[in-house]
């Protein structure tokens, strides 16, 4: 409850805060990959309702798919350090090739989308121009004078 004085509102009670700190939630690789496998099978409108359910973002579902397809999700046991001791909550990095690679992948989707439209574009442009061709070439034929 908050009492209202002239320079603001205040806690009624002298004391810090009432609530205690909230912990990190922590999942395991099986909730990880059971979830990831549900929201891809889910249909495009009930995927929000997963997320929802759970009490997820779609941030975590894209990094635990990037996780599961880099293959470090399905691992067992904790990433190991550099000195070989096993490290706490600590992500895998990528190498410099997987982030290039996953860069150039999403390029070359990029460019094979684009392609793909521009090729519906110009089919449609094709179709345009021989339609036009056709209905002036009728035109001509039924605008030359007849002569009688």
């Amino acid at each position: 409850m908050y009492v209202s004085t002239s320079s603001g509102k205040q806690p009624a009670s002298g004391g810090g805060d009432p609530a205690p700190k909230p912990s990190r939630r922590v999942f395991s690789p099986e909730y990880k990959l059971a979830m990831v496998a549900e929201y891809e099978n889910a249909a495009n409108g009930e995927k929000g309702a997963i997320l929802r359910r759970e009490g997820l973002y779609s941030s975590h579902i894209i990094e635990w798919t990037r996780a599961r397809d880099a293959g470090q999700l399905g691992q067992v046991g904790t990433p190991v350090t550099d000195s070989g001791t096993a490290a706490v909550g600590a992500r895998v990095k990528k190498s410099a090739e997987q982030i290039e690679l996953e860069k150039l992948r999403r390029q070359n989707e990029k460019l094979q989308a684009d392609l793909k439209k521009t090729r519906m574009a110009l089919d449609i442009m094709g179709k345009a121009h021989a339609l036009l061709e056709e209905l002036s070439e009728s035109a001509d034929s039924d605008s030359q004078p007849r002569r009688s």
